[in-house]
């Protein structure tokens, strides 16, 4: 599925795999130790007060990777700390990664789960923490059973429990298997669902740095955006950021899933551009089949045309290019792929994942799902297509509780606009006019749908 090393490059230029094993087994403790594994936190408890440890997350611009970008070292700036701080804080870790198309967290932790301890290890120092959570996906059964071991290995060698190293700061990571809700991608509602509560999300203010899990002090980063402070605190603020290609700095993980020669996820120079990713990684589209669109960042970002997949991978170049990176895990879109039918099924999943806390959200997705439906079977009309686009607008930023129904009309969005002859042929000659999906382009013929909507 991935290529687990890159050639003739050093583990400090890929320190999120440098102890990925070149036969694909899970790195064990002796593993990530011998490639530097636990050193940043030995640093960290021997010669860092904790603000510092937050100073170097912050001076080297690490941004969260679960999609929205925010400042790491921001969040826990946020969190107060000293003698009159709360007693009780948290770090919670969202392992449960249900965006459509996205793999990355998993692969980091199949590779190396330590790599996510010891980052989680440093997180609740900075925000004097003695409780972490990793809120973990339910079909996740191997990372699951690689993060017990791991847990137990760092608690044998000294790197858990209590008096850490003989620091006198003890830490206690537990293990919570998540139902699967793509709710739960929000970092409130996860909270609420990791309390036995219904996963809605929270108002706020109060923020989560002053009233989070228990209403307590919490931060919540995700799989990635934790893997990355190990090696942020081991070399170094300005060394991480050299080892990216903009201003933004570092490496992250960047996914390819399509009709591609190599479906999988490499870690690379943050600003490493798209082309590059999908034409020398991923080795390019398979024979047969046309490259049409890019959904850059999992299934919540808007489609980027082949044409334009010269864009810059980072949050600030996709951002000017009218462009969201989101995850950095692409899902291609080639010329066997009827886009009706696809935005169809992605609207159907954003539909049924909605927590119903607002209208817009939990009466507008499904509305625009039986919309979708009737386009693609050959019941549309043209005046659907408007209605669509104010249906996009019903469900914007400023309309909805949290961005699930924002997010789940950027796709949408973007393939009322690229893809509107297709939209309009279906409607006017009331059919689906793909093959089956999967068939190459010069063994498709056009025909119209069967039980199915022709798919």
């Amino acid at each position: 599925m991935t290529d687990r090393h890159t050639t003739g490059v050093s583990p400090d230029e890929r320190p999120l795999t440098a102890a990925f094993r070149a036969d694909g087994r899970p790195a064990n403790i002796a593993d990530y130790e011998a490639a530097g594994g636990y050193e940043a936190l030995r640093t960290a408890l021997r010669e860092l007060a904790p603000a510092e440890v937050t100073k170097l997350v912050s001076d080297s611009g690490l941004r969260g990777r679960g999609g929205a970008g925010f400042s790491t070292g921001g969040k826990w700036s946020h969190v107060p700390v000293g003698d009159m701080a709360p007693a009780i804080k948290y770090v919670v870790c969202n392992g449960d990664e249900m965006e459509p198309g996205s793999f990355k967290d998993r692969h980091l932790i199949e590779g190396n789960p330590h790599l996510l301890i010891e980052g989680m290890a440093l997180a609740c120092y900075a925000i004097q923490a003695r409780t972490g959570y990793i809120f973990l996906r339910a079909q996740y059964d191997k990372p699951y059973a690689l993060l017990t071991q791991a847990i137990a290995e760092a608690k044998a060698k000294g790197y858990l429990g209590e008096h850490i190293l003989g620091s006198g700061f003890s830490l206690e990571i537990y293990l919570h298997v998540s139902i699967g809700r793509y709710m739960c991608g929000e970092a409130s509602a996860m909270l609420n669902a990791l309390q036995s509560d219904r996963p809605n999300p929270r108002w706020r203010p109060p923020h989560m740095a002053s009233a989070g899990l228990w209403s307590r002090p919490t931060v919540v980063n995700n799989v990635e955006s934790l893997c990355c402070v190990p090696p942020i605190v081991r070399l170094g603020p300005e060394r991480w950021k050299s080892l990216g290609l903009t201003d933004e700095g570092g490496t992250r993980m960047y996914g390819v899933s399509g009709r591609v020669n190599r479906t999988g996820a490499w870690e690379l120079p943050v600003g490493t551009p798209m082309r590059e990713v999908i034409e020398q990684h991923a080795g390019g589209m398979r024979d047969g089949f046309a490259l049409r669109a890019v959904l850059p960042g999992g299934a919540s970002t808007p489609f980027v045309p082949a044409e334009a997949i010269d864009v810059i991978m980072d949050f600030d170049h996709m951002k000017e290019a009218g462009y969201s990176l989101g995850t950095g895990t692409a899902l291609l879109v080639d010329d066997s792929v009827c886009p009706i039918g696809l935005v169809r099924n992605l609207v159907r999943f954003f539909a049924q994942e909605s927590c119903g806390w607002c209208t817009p959200c939990w009466g507008g997705l499904p509305w625009a799902a039986d919309v979708l439906n009737d386009i693609e079977e050959g019941r549309g009309r043209l005046s659907d297509l408007d209605l669509l686009e104010e249906q996009c607008w019903f469900m914007g930023e400023d309309m909805c509780f949290c961005d699930l129904a924002p997010s789940a009309t950027k796709p949408l969005g973007a393939a009322l606009k690229l893809f509107r002859d297709d939209f309009e042929r279906h409607i006017r000659e009331e059919r689906c006019s793909y093959g089956p999906v999967g068939q190459p382009a010069g063994q498709r013929s056009l025909r119209g749908p069967g039980p199915d909507g022709g798919h």
